[in-house]
């Protein structure tokens, strides 16, 4: 079944459907343009949402930066940014292989359309105007063979006529013969014309028309292939993009999986603890016996565990969890002696009053509570010096180690270059068309100062180190150096020249510092201890290990929070010890 056939008189339906038709592809379009936009603004917010909190570059020292929460926090913004993007790529898709080709597809469509409904048009007015002549013929032939009848009558009447004459006769004879012939090729034609009109009827019923609502009609058809091609493309779009959407969300989901409340916790405990001693109780000083303070051992003037360490901070207000004084710190001095008592007979000493208990304790009360530390007070950091004198013990040891570590990759950075320049010195001197030797003469002096410069730096922060009580990792750095006329020169760590010389000027030379491992290589395992997390082991004089392997103990904690184990293959580095259990041989 076709268009011609079935709605061969249905011209102004065929057109007003083919016209809608086009209608729906044009709205479809607008429909897709604006899921597009939708599609955009919800990336750009997702963008900005993901820049807004994204904004604090907090670099690798920064205490957050080693919580997996807050990397989680990260990997979820630079998730989200991710599926930012793929909703941009699913709004490109969309425009370029719906709208603008549907657009394109469109224009097509009507110029097509435009052209079929034309040659309708041109086969309507062609059958029209046949009609019109045929029309015209009709009329003619009518109206001259009414004429003719005319004329017949009257020349019939005037034969009958007596009083007519003969020629009147005759002439009436003669008209009415000529009305009866051109009556008779009006005749002729309107035949003719009715001939040619009903030709052209069937061929505008029969062929054009119906040749013309066929490709109308495969016009339609190809509109909504095209039309549900696009609907799926809708779909497809997207479905093209799910599987990065997907890694985008099960990207999320891993980094909430990732969060490890307890390692979390190790963390806080490692980066902030003080080392120091909890406080030790105040003893009690009986002002009623006479006992002088100030020469008591076991005084409160004498202050107790982090007060030893926080001498700066002595004439300051220590209160457990920052609680105030209600008086001045003026009104509380921390060390104040209270006046001795006067003789047995003579008079009380006026600060004593008629009471002498009550003012022992309250001065009891004024000398203790200013000087029990608090938390505040631990955190609280002065002037930053060169040291880290500033810092806990703890926090001390770390920091120096770090940078010591810094120092020894530049100092490796700065012995590579030496030796890069001894080498290309070298060169020149053998083959002088390639460069004067003497144009490295100021790097080469300027990379000199700058390792010695570094040495010194070396030696400074390990002596730091020493003196902190810190555990030296083992520092190792290439010492070449290069005289003046290319040749190796070995210097020991300290700086000291070496005369001893190597057989291949290329090879590298090591210093050690503080290896604690290579005098005990054979020490017996004092017990054993079971990881109850995992630890890389990243950074050097540690080793990494696995949850639930079990480790020999080769040297207890001396409170600076590590362990030294060995593994049976004869691995030996130091853990946390906050990530074992430890179980020491009896």
């Amino acid at each position: 079944m076709d268009w011609g056939t079935e709605l061969w008189d249905q011209y102004d339906i065929i057109e007003k459907h083919t016209q809608s038709g086009l209608e729906l592809v044009e709205k479809y379009v607008k429909f897709v343009k604006e899921r597009t936009e939708i599609e955009q603004n919800y990336a750009k917010q997702l963008r900005n949402l993901s820049k807004k909190y994204s904004l604090k570059r907090i670099s690798k020292d920064e205490p957050e930066c080693r919580l997996s929460s807050y990397q989680s926090f990260l990997d979820i913004l630079n998730e989200t940014n991710d599926y930012a993007g793929q909703r941009e790529l699913i709004a490109e898709n969309m425009m370029m292989s719906i709208c603008i080709d549907l657009t394109k597809y469109l224009q097509e469509l009507k110029q097509e359309r435009k052209t079929y409904l034309m040659e309708a048009k041109k086969a309507q007015q062609s059958l029209e105007s046949t009609y019109k002549q045929l029309d015209s013929s009709k009329k003619r032939f009518e109206r001259e063979w009414r004429e003719a009848e005319r004329a017949a009558q009257y020349a019939e009447k005037t034969d009958q006529d007596i009083n007519a004459t003969k020629a009147d006769v005759e002439k009436a004879k003669q008209q009415a013969h000529m009305r009866a012939h051109v009556a008779e090729e009006c005749k002729n034609d309107y035949a003719a014309q009715l001939q040619k009109y009903n030709k052209e009827q069937n061929q505008f019923y029969f062929n054009d028309m119906p040749l013309i609502f066929n490709k109308l009609q495969d016009l339609d058809e190809k509109r909504v292939r095209k039309l549900a091609q696009g609907y799926i493309l809708f779909s497809d779009t997207e479905k093209h993009v799910m599987p990065i959407i997907g890694k985008c969300l099960e990207g999320i989901t891993k980094a909430g999986t990732n969060v490890n409340e307890r390692n979390d916790s190790m963390v806080v405990i490692e980066q902030n603890k003080s080392g120091f001693e909890r406080p030790g109780d105040v003893e009690f000083e009986d002002y009623s016996q006479g006992i002088n303070r100030a020469s008591s051992d076991s005084s409160l003037g004498t202050p107790k565990g982090p007060m030893e360490l926080l001498g700066k901070n002595r004439s300051k207000n220590f209160w457990l969890f920052s609680k105030k004084s209600k008086l001045s710190p003026s009104t509380l001095p921390p060390f104040s002696t209270p006046p001795a008592p006067s003789p047995a007979n003579g008079p009380p000493s006026p600060k004593f009053g008629r009471d002498p208990l009550s003012y022992c304790l309250k001065e009891i009360n004024k000398t203790v509570k200013p000087r029990i530390s608090s938390f505040r007070t631990l955190r609280r950091s002065p002037t930053v010096t060169e040291d880290f004198g500033h810092l806990p013990p703890e926090q001390r040891r770390k920091r120096l180690q770090q940078k010591l570590e810094e120092i020894c990759k530049e100092l490796q950075k700065e012995v590579d270059q030496s030796e890069a320049l001894g080498k290309m010195k070298d060169v020149y001197e053998k083959n002088p068309q390639m460069g004067d030797p003497a144009s490295l003469a100021s790097q080469i002096s300027q990379t000199s100062h700058n390792i010695e410069r570094l040495k010194g730096e070396l030696n400074k922060y390990e002596a730091w180190l020493a003196e902190a009580g810190g555990r030296g990792d083992t520092l190792r750095y290439k010492t070449h150096s290069f005289n003046n006329n290319g040749a190796h020169d070995v210097h020991s760590p300290d700086g000291a020249h070496s005369d001893e010389s190597t057989p291949d000027p290329s090879q590298a030379i090591y210093a050690e510092f503080d290896d604690d491992f290579e005098d005990e290589e054979l020490t017996a395992p004092i017990g054993k201890c079971t990881a109850m997390y995992n630890f890389p082991g990243a950074s050097e004089g540690t080793i990494s290990m696995q949850e639930g392997e079990v480790l020999a103990v080769v040297e207890e904690d001396k409170g600076d929070g590590w362990t030294r184990v060995r593994r049976n293959n004869g691995d030996e580095g130091y853990i946390p010890t906050s990530y074992v259990t430890i179980a020491l041989n009896k």
